[in-house]
């Protein structure tokens, strides 16, 4: 079963359920701020992003820029970062998806319906 770590306040969370429950794709809502990926789900997240950092971090949230983590992130190990997100899911690009041998970060609908709708 697919986990989907989201925010309740977030749209795009709220556009990437409906278009889950829309398709009939069962799934566990899991509350990103509270309980945060961990650090092997979201190095699966990177390895699928090719081991770009940016891409599994929210880059637009005010946490990221508070932790002026532009001017840091280059600078951090992947062990370091990975830590960070597990511990900060405000940090986390949302919704974070990861199951059934998928992982997707954003909501992007051709992306999820490449790896959803098979």
């Amino acid at each position: 079963m697919l986990k989907v770590y989201g925010y309740q306040k977030c749209s795009t969370c709220r556009d990437a359920l409906k278009w889950l429950d829309a398709h009939g794709i069962k799934h566990e809502v899991k509350a990103i701020r509270e309980t945060p990926p961990t650090a092997s789900e979201l190095k699966v997240a990177l390895d699928a992003a090719h081991g770009d950092l940016r891409k599994i971090f929210n880059t637009s949230g005010m946490d990221y820029r508070a932790m002026e983590l532009k001017d840091r992130l280059p600078n951090m190990t992947e062990k370091e970062a990975l830590e960070m997100l597990s511990t900060h899911g405000n940090l986390v690009k949302r919704p974070f998806v990861i199951g059934d041998g998928s992982v997707l970060v954003g909501f992007k609908e051709p992306a999820w319906k490449s790896a959803l709708l098979k």
